[in-house]
């Protein structure tokens, strides 16, 4: 009986750190230090590749519509999460694109972000929704966003575009 009793509390212990190893909790300032450098250095291509279509208020224009018909879903009308009920509470959680950490990619990190993905982050690939020319006037709205909530919240989850 013993026997049986002291395997029990074994299995449960065991079980209990197992379990323990399972949990959730957000990255600590060093983890997130190392997975941003990880990606603006390692794992993230296209760190020379320079925007070919120059900065016109037309070019930027064209980006956002683009970045309206696919992007807002997770990033906001405004690509700072604004409307995004769940952007915080998913892990990793979105980042606003006007935060020094996507600002400090290259355009051409940016393009293959956008089209390539960043698994398994959540960002998915977006080769097959835009051309390259599309990607570029993309990373021209990224690169020029209005500010937070000006544009309202997306219609799709309750709000009222702008």
């Amino acid at each position: 009986m013993r026997s049986v009793r002291f395997l029990s509390l074994s299995l449960l212990s065991i079980s209990s750190i197992g379990l323990s190893g399972c949990r959730v909790s957000a990255p600590s300032a060093a983890e997130t230090h190392v997975v941003n450098w990880t990606k603006h250095h390692i794992t993230i291509g296209g760190k020379k590749d320079v925007n070919p279509v120059a900065a016109s208020a037309e070019n930027i224009e064209d980006g956002k519509q683009n970045f309206t018909s696919y992007c807002m879903v997770c990033h906001g009308l405004d690509g700072q999460n604004t409307g995004v009920p769940f952007a915080t509470s998913i892990s990793p959680p979105i980042p606003s694109l006007s935060s020094a950490e996507v600002q400090a990619y290259t355009d051409g990190q940016l393009k293959w972000i956008i089209k390539n993905g960043i698994s398994p982050s959540g960002m998915p690939a977006s080769a097959t929704e835009f051309s390259d020319d599309d990607i570029w006037h993309i990373v021209l709205y990224i690169r020029h966003l209005p500010p937070a909530g000006s544009l309202g919240e997306p219609t799709v989850y309750g709000g009222s575009a702008k």
